[in-house]
């Protein structure tokens, strides 16, 4: 062999081992992002987001799940060793990649190019669209290392193969055993109830309360039902005024499980995380608010039981506390629904009238909700 022909060998075979590392690190990032920032949290949250709306069942999401990011780290694994290389190990990965391009596809075309794909977990957010590229582009290189590459004869033990494949699966399910989930019921019972209509005292001795009326301990007391100025009110009108409730028809919004009272009056139903610090922004927004709006709804929290040790950090930033229960993380999801923290439903009499939810279009406008809670019914609807 001369020594060009050596010089093009060795040029080729670093090239094929530069390739098979990039892909063997795509592999397990996807595998290891799938498990931030917390395994049972992080799978959970793939399952009822990602595999829940395709048509899994809760439990057959749950074993896909961990069997699915087993198998991403066991090819990580794999791609790096020559046992069936050629023959197993490179079409496999070229077949899962291309199922998940034909899954991201359809998501387009069905709801669009928008979200985060799931691929990478929270930890690197993709849309679709950008997913479908990283494969397609993962796929290319799998099907150059196929003509690339020489299978060798004396590496075909199939057992290594499967040694290795299992024990990454048992792994993932050690590392994140399936929990059931919890009766919503049982979960409400954790309600922390919080007077959240504690006076605030003002530096020139008057007291406000959390509703914005306003008294002074100098003045008289004054009582509705008695006489005023020698008039009394129940007999001075001559035809009494009925006023019109400009409210809306009673519904039920659906939260009544978590919240008894949430279809009563207005009230404001937050679904956030301990640790999210949009979710902490939001509460303390909310808490000034609260101070500054006359007949300012009542707040009540649903956290996630993901770092629940955190939610006293979480009011004293917000500065205050408010009812709250913590829900397990697929409760959680499942009752937000398609949406994203921080979650801020306005309810009133049991109508949804807003919803923000998520950091992006759709996030939570400080300005915008200030108005909206003032406006009677008849300039809401």
């Amino acid at each position: 062999m001369s020594t060009e022909t050596a010089t093009i060998s060795k040029r080729k075979s670093q090239i094929i081992w530069g390739l098979r590392i990039l892909l063997s690190f795509m592999f397990l990032l996807s595998a290891v992002a799938k498990l931030y920032p917390s395994p049972y949290f992080a799978m959970t949250t793939f399952e009822i987001k990602q595999l829940v709306p395709m048509g899994f069942s809760e439990t057959a999401a749950a074993y896909f799940s961990r069997t699915l990011i087993g198998c991403e780290f066991a090819l990580g694994f794999l791609l790096l060793q020559p046992h069936f290389l050629k023959r197993l190990v490179i079409p496999v990965s070229f077949l899962m990649l291309l199922i998940f391009v034909i899954e991201l596809s359809y998501e387009i075309a069905t709801k669009g190019n928008s979200g985060n794909c799931g691929c990478f977990g929270t930890l690197l957010p993709m849309t679709p669209l950008e997913a479908i590229i990283k494969n397609i582009v993962a796929m290319g290189i799998l099907g150059y290392l196929y003509k690339a590459i020489q299978e060798n004869p004396a590496k075909k033990n199939f057992s290594f193969l499967m040694s290795i494949t299992l024990a990454s699966v048992l792994a993932i399910f050690m590392l994140g055993p399936i929990q059931p989930a919890k009766p919503i019921e049982n979960q409400a019972s954790r309600t922390v109830v919080v007077e959240d209509e504690e006076p605030i005292t003002n530096n020139n001795g008057t007291t406000t309360n959390l509703q914005g009326t306003t008294t002074d301990p100098k003045s008289p007391a004054t009582d509705p039902g008695k006489p005023v100025d020698g008039k009394d009110p129940k007999t001075n009108t001559a035809d009494p005024v009925v006023e019109k409730v400009d409210e809306p028809t009673q519904k039920k919004s659906g939260f009544k499980s978590i919240f008894p009272d949430i279809d009563n009056d207005k009230k404001i139903l937050c679904f956030f995380a301990p640790g999210c610090e949009h979710c902490k922004e939001t509460a303390k927004e909310l808490t000034q608010m609260k101070s500054q709006v006359s007949g300012f709804p009542d707040i009540r929290i649903a956290f996630m039981d993901e770092e629940p040790e955190l939610i006293p950090a979480f009011f004293e930033f917000a500065g205050a506390k408010y009812t709250h229960t913590v829900l397990d993380i697929a409760t959680f999801w499942k009752t937000v629904g398609n949406r994203d923290t921080p979650g801020v439903f306005y309810i009133w009499n049991g109508n949804i009238v807003k919803v923000y939810d998520g950091i992006e279009g759709n996030a939570f406008k400080a300005k915008e909700f200030k108005a909206l809670i003032q406006k009677p019914w008849s300039e809401v609807k």
